[in-house]
């Protein structure tokens, strides 16, 4: 669909396709290393990256590179995205229509990146990639094989800042995600 990534993120900039583009600072693209093993997908950007056009680089964001770190990796070796690219109003979830709105965007960076895992931060941003309902508590940490590459579902880190109890649970899924890319070097 796109010939380029400068297209695809041209159409970004420009889109007008749902009603998050009225109320809008910035759209959000995505960043990172265009060969990224890794992928990271929020559901959306909050307040901070809507100001800076920037994904994850709030407290979640932060966060985020802590975590990353823990597990050897840099900010700038891996890919960020959202499933939306504006930010819902009072950070809302984003609606169907939304999602629907961007879906192809997301699809497109998938193609172009071609990680080897895709890690969905948090519920709606699985439930999207997936096509199914999530539940985290039971699915969180395990990495399903779709296609050519591996999905695995952990926890949003603004989940993690309102619920300090889960961060165990992202800490082990950050494990299991080095572990996942240890082996796919090897093999």
């Amino acid at each position: 669909m796109y010939d380029s990534i400068k297209t695809l993120y041209e159409a970004v900039m420009n889109c007008k396709k749902c009603r998050l583009s009225q109320t809008r600072q910035h759209a959000v693209f995505g960043e990172g290393s265009l060969h990224a093993d890794v992928m990271f997908v929020g559901e959306g950007p909050g307040a901070r990256e809507d100001e800076q056009g920037r994904p994850f680089v709030g407290p979640a964001g932060q966060l985020l590179c802590r975590m990353l770190d823990e597990i050897g990796l840099r900010r700038g070796d891996v890919y960020i995205a959202n499933v939306v690219k504006c930010r819902p109003p009072g950070n809302r979830d984003p609606q169907d229509d939304e999602r629907a709105a961007c879906i192809d965007y997301l699809r497109s960076q998938v193609a172009f990146v071609k990680p080897k895992v895709i890690v969905c931060l948090g519920r709606i941003a699985a439930g999207v990639i997936l096509g199914r309902g999530v539940r985290m508590m039971k699915e969180h940490g395990v990495c399903v094989k779709v296609k050519n590459f591996y999905i695995m579902p952990t926890f949003h880190p603004a989940a993690l800042l309102h619920n300090p109890d889960y961060v165990q649970y992202a800490k082990h899924d950050f494990q299991v995600l080095k572990g996942t890319l240890h082996g796919l070097e090897l093999s």
